[in-house]
């Protein structure tokens, strides 16, 4: 499949204030280690080819363990994720795919047990700009790996 359109090119200036709200969510209270575990997971259940490949390859160069990035698809049943990794990937699924009736109160309370106010809200908006990514990647179609370069992502090995 190729791209369908390049959406830099037709709205600059809403690519520039995404781009700038994602770099500052870089900035928020929430480890790198669990962004790119929430990055990883919301793209994988949007379907987001482009992000799932361009995140495992951020988290490696990250140095995160390659065991680890094929056990985020079933977290659940895993036990190589903490208890803080597991309230952040529970907060990124129930965001990702808002049940009809709204968040439950036992998803919330636990994911309160591992996260602070503060980075509760942190982490809520790092996954609404990962959301958002992959809805204009998925939507037109961003091929994977074609950014590799640009990115510094190569850097991973994993071509």
């Amino acid at each position: 499949m190729s791209q369908r359109l390049d959406y830099q090119k037709q709205s600059p200036e809403l690519l520039k204030k995404l781009v700038e709200f994602s770099l500052l969510t870089h900035k928020s209270s929430i480890e790198q280690s669990i962004r790119d575990l929430v990055n990883i997971r919301a793209s994988q259940m949007n379907g987001c080819a482009f992000c799932v490949d361009m995140h495992i390859k951020e988290a490696t160069i990250h140095g995160e363990r390659p065991l680890r990035l094929h056990h985020v698809a079933i977290w659940h049943e895993s036990q190589l994720f903490n208890p803080r990794e597991r309230a952040a990937l529970e907060w990124t699924e129930v965001l990702t795919q808002l049940p009809a009736k709204g968040v439950p109160d036992d998803i919330y309370e636990r994911v309160r047990t591992q996260l602070s106010e503060k980075e509760i809200v942190d982490l809520t908006y790092d996954i609404m700009a990962i959301n958002a990514w992959n809805r204009i990647s998925v939507g037109f179609r961003s091929v994977p790996g074609t950014g590799d370069k640009a990115y510094g992502l190569d850097k991973a090995g994993l071509s």
